[in-house]
């Protein structure tokens, strides 16, 4: 992967983040909650800011001690 598209596929993770995060903050303040629902969207949000953190390193150039 080029550095361009690392970056452009964090940008579209980073927008996925946030997302879920609405999402998440709506089902928990409806009357309707869904615990396994939600569950599954935190676990696809750490999913991600895995992958953001994995596409990050990628970015950072190895320095020799």
């Amino acid at each position: 992967m080029s550095q361009s598209e690392i970056v452009q596929r964090m940008s579209e993770l980073q927008n996925e983040h946030r997302e879920l995060d609405e999402i998440i903050k709506v089902l928990i303040n409806s009357g309707e909650v869904d615990e396994l629902k939600i569950k599954r969207l935190k676990k696809r949000k750490l999913l991600i800011k895995d992958m953001l953190i994995c596409y990050e390193n990628m970015l950072i150039p190895d320095i020799d001690a």
